[in-house]
């Protein structure tokens, strides 16, 4: 009897172990990444009732960095517009190939307080518009025909699902080299990006903190 009692409790410790470690396993998430780009340079050609062309400049969230890859990229910028690796191309020149699944979402809001991807309607290129709408007071900037400044909208966040189907938001700081507070578009070079983003490396996850 002893030894049956002994036996079950034995039994008991390990099955209430097994189950404690069970209980006790969890994935850890990697950090969101937070990071700024200075002077992403998107030169462009034609213009001013000319053609629009030359190659976008490609940029990869989970590098964090400008990219040549033909396939490894999320979003590509141009002058004032930004594709993003996913849908098909707008028919304008020199067009990066779209071999991906990337998509965008534009938040009226601030940086911080854009929390989370959970519930956006996010959109890709077509053959008839970008995601990022082209245009003055269309998508993230302004033109100022007065004194021919191009100026990021307050409060317009971009949000990306990106081509591995994590998330990141933008916000655009700076159209010209070196971001500066009043730029002057007799000295300042433009098609120079300046921004901030948050990139949440971890798969289906889709909060920015």
């Amino acid at each position: 009897m002893n030894k049956n009692i002994l036996s079950l409790a034995t039994l008991l410790i390990i099955a209430f172990t097994s189950c404690s470690s069970d209980d006790d396993t969890t994935v850890a998430l990697t950090p969101v990444e937070t990071a700024q780009v200075s002077n992403l340079f998107a030169p462009q050609t034609g213009g001013q009732g000319q053609p629009i062309g030359g190659e976008f400049t490609k940029f990869d969230f989970e590098t964090g960095a400008i990219t040549t890859s033909d396939t490894e990229w999320d979003i590509a910028f141009r002058g004032t517009t930004i594709a993003v690796n996913g849908g098909v191309a707008t028919g304008t020149d020199d067009e990066p190939t779209r071999t991906g699944d990337a998509s965008a979402a534009i938040v009226t809001s601030t940086f911080d307080n854009v929390t989370t991807a959970e519930g956006l309607t996010f959109t890709q290129d077509s053959e008839s518009e970008f995601a990022i709408p082209t245009g003055s007071d269309n998508g993230w900037y302004n033109y100022n025909f007065q004194n021919n400044v191009v100026s990021p909208i307050p409060g317009q966040i971009l949000v990306f699902k990106t081509t591995e189907g994590n998330y990141a938001k933008v916000e655009i700081l700076s159209y010209y080299q070196d971001a500066p507070a009043s730029p002057d578009p007799q000295t300042d070079a433009s098609r120079y990006y300046t921004f901030n983003y948050v990139y949440n490396p971890n798969e289906g996850e889709t909060t920015f903190n």
